[in-house]
C-alpha cells in the first residue's frame, strides 16, 4: 500500500504570527553610526542616514519607520548609545519590523551585546540584515555567521584598541601633556594659561594657606558666583581637592594616573602601579609656585596628623586650642539679630561636660588679633636667633641621611628576596620538589619581603616627615629674612604663614607657637 503525503501550506508567520497572505508593507528602518566626530566620519554618517532613507523608499513593499543614528559614540558598548537603545525599544514595542545597517561592526562590537540584542528581536518578530555581510538574522545560518563577524569585529576594536593606548603611551614618554582642557580651571587648549581662571586658582590656594577648609573655600567661591570648570553654580569639596593636588597647577604632570581596564566597558580605573608613569617637570607654564604648592601639601599633611577633627570654617578654626582640656575652640555669635553683634571664641568642650568645666575664658576676635600681632612682633625682634635656632634645628632635627642609607638597604633587601622567591617558584616548576618544603621555603621569603616592606614604609615615613620639617624651617627663615620692622596691623596671610596654634590658659597667658616650634607666650 502506497503512502500519500499531502502538504498544508502555512497560513501565518511562525514569527510574527501575523497571516502570510496579509498586504500591509513591511515597516523598515535604518540604523547608522560613527565613532568619532571627525569631519570625514561625519561625512560618512550623511551618507549612511541619506542612503538609507532613499535605500527603503524605493521599496513599494516597505514602510519608511525612520532613521535611528549615534554620532561620536564607540560601538563596543550600548549602554550610552541613545539612538541604538530607543531604535531596540521602537522594535518591541511593534514599531518595526524590519532593520537595515550597513554592518556588523556598525551594529555593534561587543560580541555579546550583538547576540543579545538581535535574538530579543527575533522573539519581537523583527529581522536585521547587515548589508555589507548579506545576512539576514531570519536566516538559520544568520546566527552562526553574525557569531563569526561580531567575534572579529570586537578583535578589531580590541587591536585599535591598544594601538591607541600605545600611541598615547609612546606621547607620554617623549613628554607630551594632554588635558580634558574643557573641564581644567586654569588652563586651555595646549595648556595654555587662562589669566582669569588662573587668579581664581590661586585664590584657591591662598584661602587653603590661611587656614580655610575645602567646604568653607566651596562657599567663598559659591558666595562670590564663581562658576565651576563645568559651568555649574555649586563647588564641591572634591574639585577644591583636586585642585590644591594636582601637580600641573606648579608646571608639571603625572602622566598616567589611570588607565582603560577593559576596552569593552571603558571603565577607568586607578594606576596603583599595574603600568608605568611619567613624571614630566617643567612641561608647561605654572600657575602656582612650586614653593606654595608644596606648602598647601605640607598644611594637608599636617591637618590629617591632627587629633582632633579639623575645622576650616574659619582661619582661626583648629588653630586655638584650650590649654586645659587640649580641644580646639570654636566660633560662637552673641547678640546676632542686634547692634551689639560679636562673635567670641571658647573650648568646644566647655559646656559639654557637665562634671568638668574648662575654665579657659573666652575671645574676642580682636583679642586674637591683637595677641597674634604682639607675638609676631617678638618673633621678629629676636630675628637673628629665631633664623640661627631654625638653620640648626634644620641639620639636627632633619638630616635624612642615615634614613636615606636604610631605604637604599631596604630597597636591595626586597630586590634579594623578590630574586630569591622567583628562583624558587622556577626551581618547583622544573624540579620535583617535596611541596611542604616549597610552602615552607615560599613562606620564610614572603614573611621576609613583607618585613622589609613594613620596614620600608615606616623609614619612608620619616624621611617625608622630616623632608616637609625642614620646607617649613626654610620657609620660615626665609619670612623672618624678608621681615624689616614691627608689624602694625593683623594680616590673614601672616597668620596663615607663621602660626602653628594659638593654645589659651588665660586672659594674660596666652601662647603662640610658631611653625619652626617656638612657643611665644603674650
Amino acid at each position: 500500500m502506497t503512502k500519500r503525503v499531502t502538504v498544508i501550506p502555512a497560513k501565518v508567520d511562525r514569527f510574527t504570527a501575523q497571516p502570510l497572505s496579509r498586504k500591509t508593507k513591511r515597516r523598515v528602518c535604518g540604523y547608522a553610526r560613527v565613532s568619532t566626530d571627525h569631519d570625514e566620519q561625519l561625512t560618512s554618517y550623511e551618507a549612511q542616514l541619506d542612503y538609507y532613507t532613499s535605500y527603503i523608499k524605493a521599496h513599494d513593499d516597505w514602510e519608511f519607520a525612520g532613521m535611528y543614528s549615534d554620532e561620536g559614540i564607540s560601538g563596543t558598548n550600548t549602554k550610552h548609545r541613545a539612538g541604538f537603545n530607543s531604535m531596540v525599544r521602537d522594535a518591541k514595542a511593534g514599531k518595526v519590523d524590519l532593520i537595515l545597517t550597513k554592518s556588523v561592526s556598525r551594529f555593534a562590537r561587543n560580541t555579546v551585546d550583538s547576540l543579545t540584542t538581535i535574538r530579543e528581536l527575533k522573539e519581537c518578530g523583527v529581522e536585521i540584515y547587515f548589508e555589507k555581510e548579506n545576512i539576514w538574522t531570519m536566516d538559520s545560518k544568520g546566527e552562526v555567521l553574525i557569531t563569526i563577524m561580531s567575534s572579529l569585529a570586537q578583535e578589531e576594536s580590541r587591536s585599535i584598541s591598544e594601538n591607541v593606548a600605545w600611541g598615547k603611551r609612546k606621547g607620554m614618554r617623549d613628554g607630551k601633556v594632554s588635558v580634558n582642557y574643557k573641564r581644567f580651571l586654569g588652563y586651555g587648549k595646549g595648556m595654555q594659561m587662562i589669566p582669569e581662571e588662573a587668579k581664581i586658582v590661586k585664590s584657591i590656594y591662598r584661602l587653603y594657606l590661611e587656614g580655610l577648609s575645602e567646604q568653607a573655600i566651596c562657599n567663598r567661591l559659591m558666595e562670590k558666583g564663581i562658576l565651576s570648570p563645568g559651568g555649574k553654580t555649586t563647588w564641591h569639596r572634591s574639585l577644591i581637592k583636586s585642585i590644591l593636588t594636582n601637580e600641573k597647577y606648579k608646571g608639571s604632570a603625572l602622566l598616567q594616573k589611570t588607565f582603560t581596564e577593559d576596552f569593552l566597558t571603558k571603565k577607568h580605573k586607578k594606576n596603583n602601579g599595574e603600568l608605568p608613569q611619567y613624571y614630566i617637570e617643567k612641561s608647561h607654564e605654572a600657575i602656582i609656585d612650586p614653593d606654595i604648592f608644596q606648602k598647601a601639601q605640607d598644611e594637608r599633611a599636617r591637618r590629617n596628623q591632627r587629633t582632633h577633627h579639623y575645622s576650616g570654617v574659619s582661619i582661626f578654626s583648629s588653630k586655638i586650642i584650650c590649654g586645659e582640656c587640649g580641644h580646639p575652640f570654636g566660633s560662637k555669635v552673641w547678640h546676632s539679630n542686634d547692634k551689639y553683634r560679636r562673635v567670641i571664641w571658647q573650648c568646644n568642650q566647655k559646656f559639654r561636660d557637665k562634671d568638668h568645666r574648662c575654665e579657659t575664658p573666652h575671645l574676642m576676635e580682636d583679642e586674637i588679633m591683637e595677641a597674634f600681632v604682639k607675638a609676631l612682633n617678638k618673633f621678629i625682634a629676636g630675628k637673628d636667633n629665631e633664623i640661627a635656632d631654625a638653620k640648626m634645628a634644620q641639620q639636627l632635627l632633619c638630616d635624612t641621611t642615615e634614613l636615606e642609607k636604610q631605604k637604599t638597604s631596604l630597597e636591595n633587601e626586597m630586590e634579594i628576596v623578590n630574586e630569591a622567591a622567583k628562583k624558587l617558584v622556577e626551581k618547583n616548576a622544573r624540579v620535583t620538589m617535596d611541596q611542604n618544603e616549597f610552602q615552607q621555603e615560599y613562606g620564610d621569603l614572603e614573611t621576609r619581603y613583607r618585613k622589609a616592606e613594613e620596614q620600608m614604609a615606616k623609614v619612608t615615613g620619616e624621611i617625608e616627615t622630616k623632608k616637609r620639617r625642614r620646607d617649613e624651617l626654610g620657609r620660615v627663615i626665609s619670612l623672618l629674612e624678608k621681615a624689616t620692622g614691627p608689624v602694625q596691623e593683623f594680616s590673614e596671610r601672616q597668620w596663615g604663614e607663621f602660626v602653628d596654634h594659638m593654645t589659651v590658659f588665660t586672659k594674660t597667658d596666652i601662647r603662640v607657637t610658631m611653625k619652626d616650634g617656638t612657643e611665644i607666650r603674650v
